[in-house]
């Protein structure tokens, strides 16, 4: 693929769905440019499209990757990691897939605390979390919500085959976040494995309480 394909699949991963006019402006080209650039990607098979109805006027159409675009982004060594961690699931049962994970779990610990050093801030330790996962292929980024809280997104998961085989990871990455980012509230509002198109997490700050003083 070319270079400007590449950058509207990329677009299209880390925002969603978007309608041509949107895809236009971010590409610095005119809509009719942008037309013709998601039609060929949609006739090679990279980008779906539904059409949307939105009062009088003419249809548009939202774009969004198709299963063969979202492959397009690396799964970390698929299914040699699948294989692997069936064989040790044969040969030492759930409870040693579970050692294994929780190894891996304090090993990567060790190094996001590394990482995140003397971040004091929630919002600092956001930050670094979010390059440190970004940096592991994640494209992580993060926002504030207009309550005042904090969304942790992931829009790619570099270990999905991985974590379908072994629902392990999943627990292991929520704890890993609320470790690292305490006292703060951590829960997971999107989840890939569970059909959203990325994972998310709300991220509430610890607030005293009469009760907590």
């Amino acid at each position: 693929m070319h270079s400007t394909s590449d950058q509207i699949l990329l677009l299209l991963k880390s925002k969603g769905p978007a309608q041509t006019k949107a895809i236009a402006e971010a590409m610095g080209v005119t809509r009719q440019a942008a037309r013709l650039q998601m039609e060929k990607l949609h006739a090679e098979g990279w980008v779906d499209h539904v059409t949307e109805r939105m009062g009088v006027g003419r249809p548009r159409r939202s774009w969004s990757l198709s299963a063969k675009g979202d492959e397009r982004f690396p799964n970390t060594h698929a299914q040699l990691t699948v294989e692997l961690l069936e064989a040790v699931r044969g040969e030492f049962g759930e409870e040693g897939l579970d050692r294994l994970v929780r190894r891996r779990e304090q090993a990567t610990e060790l190094g996001y605390r590394k990482a995140l050093g003397d971040a004091d801030t929630l919002e600092q330790r956001l930050e670094r979390l979010a390059a440190v996962r970004a940096a592991e292929g994640y494209m992580a980024e993060w926002s504030r919500t207009p309550e005042g809280a904090y969304l942790l997104i992931e829009n790619h998961c570099p270990i999905c085959a991985a974590a379908a085989a072994c629902q392990g990871f999943c627990r292991s990455e929520l704890a890993l976040f609320r470790a690292m980012l305490a006292p703060a509230q951590v829960e997971r509002s999107d989840h890939i494995l569970a059909g959203a198109r990325r994972c998310a997490y709300l991220v509430t700050p610890w607030t005293s309480s009469p009760s907590n003083t």
